[in-house]
């Protein structure tokens, strides 16, 4: 069986449901038509040009991302500027683009419980609980706990592994013993309160703000800011993972890829100061 769009999209709903995703946000086919075949399908974090000449490239008909290639309204395409490029190649080459942001931040198995159990922790529950729980385990960030508590170098290294980074920015102290860790993959800075009122000893996430690094400064409670890239792009190979299950239990004949070219848009620089420099 070939799928079409439309199956594709019912696939993603039965665990990333659209009514999981924020208000404010835009999720679903953002590019195309729900009728057209899915083709093979490359998914990635972030819809960009390199992204879409990836597809081009390897043949795939539907891009899908975490991000949203369309995510607040558009009063013109200007083919001039790198949204409209993305737009005008997509079409061009009759390349369908999905978007998974909140929705699969909230799944049960989504963005934050793949962070969490790639990090070793157990007995997850939801940081915020969705308001209405027709899932059950859905809702922003989660919180577990290690069966025995974690030195901060051990569980140092098990983050710098998980990120594949080799430096992280952390404000507030970082215990001797960790035992609970609150997680929210992207921008969670504002829920650094919600993890320390719940018992967590660090909480992990990304742009974090600067008035929240004091208060965790001020407070003894260790927020660590992994990048909003580190801390969500392992959950592209759970959805790839997802994907492929699905395919397989409905007998479709379909090609699922993982980004081979996507990078972090920021690279370290290293400070020098040259020998000559007067202070």
């Amino acid at each position: 069986m070939k799928p079409t769009i439309a199956d594709l999209l019912e696939v993603l709903d039965s665990f990333a449901p659209q009514r999981l995703a924020e208000q404010w946000d835009n999720v679903g086919l953002l590019v195309g038509s729900p009728h057209s075949s899915a083709g093979s399908i490359l998914i990635g974090l972030d819809p960009t040009i390199a992204l879409v000449e990836e597809a081009v490239a390897v043949g795939a008909k539907t891009i899908i991302t975490h991000h949203p290639v369309i995510f607040k309204p558009l009063p013109a395409i200007d083919t001039s500027s790198p949204t409209g490029r993305l737009l005008q190649k997509a079409l061009a080459h009759d390349i369908s683009i999905i978007g998974c942001h909140t929705n699969l931040d909230s799944a049960t198995d989504g963005v934050n419980a793949v962070l969490a159990e790639l990090l070793g922790l157990e007995s997850l529950s939801p940081l915020m609980p969705a308001e209405n729980q027709q899932e059950e385990n859905t809702g922003l960030g989660r919180i577990g706990r290690y069966r025995s508590p974690l030195g901060t170098e051990e569980f140092l290294r098990r983050l710098f592994q998980v990120l594949q980074l080799e430096t992280v920015n952390i404000a507030g102290a970082m215990p001797e013993q960790i035992t609970t860790v609150a997680v929210c993959g992207g921008s969670g800075s504002d829920l650094a309160p919600v993890a320390y009122a719940r018992g967590a000893d660090v909480y992990l996430t990304a742009e974090v703000k600067h008035a929240m690094a004091v208060w965790a400064k001020e407070t003894g409670f260790a927020v660590i800011d992994g990048t909003h890239y580190a801390t969500e792009k392992p959950a592209t190979t759970q959805l790839a993972k997802k994907l492929g299950q699905a395919a397989a239990e409905g007998g479709w004949e379909i090609d699922i890829k993982l980004t081979e070219t996507e990078v972090p848009p920021f690279v370290s620089v290293h400070t020098f100061i040259s020998e000559n420099t007067q202070p």
